[in-house]
């Protein structure tokens, strides 16, 4: 019976603690300060690869990061058309996630396609036949949770791409 007791008691519904509803100021405030610590160390990792690797990137001051590697004449790419690339994306330590079969590009319908929000942008600077180092960072990758998968929770992801061709959305 005082089993009973208890378990009805522990199902009262006082509604959610106030750290998770964001009730709390101090639950808000702490929050905030958590997702800017996170993010200078973020830029300070990205800012280390950029120097360890020798690359000049510029920032679209979204959190993506671009160098082009090779910048052929062109129209760059523009939503809603089909983006066929080669791609290799890994983390800032180099562990490989993913990448394009050799020789057999892939294709994603650019600012329409469920990929990373970073990549539709960052592809947005290219032209065929360019290539170039895309670095996303985490909020513009995978996020907080990464992919579940091979992806960690709050990873800088690297594409080293390129765009093989440009295709409108009617072919």
């Amino acid at each position: 019976m005082a089993l009973w007791i208890l378990l009805l008691g522990a199902c009262r519904n006082d509604g959610p603690p106030a750290a998770i509803t964001g009730a709390s100021q101090e639950g808000e405030a702490g929050y905030i300060a958590e997702n800017k610590r996170a993010s200078h160390v973020e830029a300070g990792d990205i800012d280390n690869y950029t120097l360890r690797h020798q690359l000049k990137t510029r920032s679209t001051g979204s959190g993506v990061y671009h160098q082009l590697l090779r910048d052929l004449p062109g129209d760059t790419a523009r939503p809603g058309q089909w983006a066929v690339v080669h791609f290799r994306m890994e983390l800032l330590n180099g562990k490989v996630c993913s990448a394009s079969a050799k020789g057999e590009p892939e294709r994603f319908l650019i600012e329409m396609d469920d990929v990373e929000s970073g990549l539709h942008e960052g592809i947005q600077h290219l032209s065929p036949g360019d290539s170039a180092i895309l670095i996303l960072s985490s909020h513009r990758a995978y996020g907080l949770i990464g992919d579940l998968d091979q992806v960690p929770m709050r990873s800088t992801i690297v594409y080293h791409i390129g765009l093989v061709a440009l295709e409108d959305p009617d072919r």
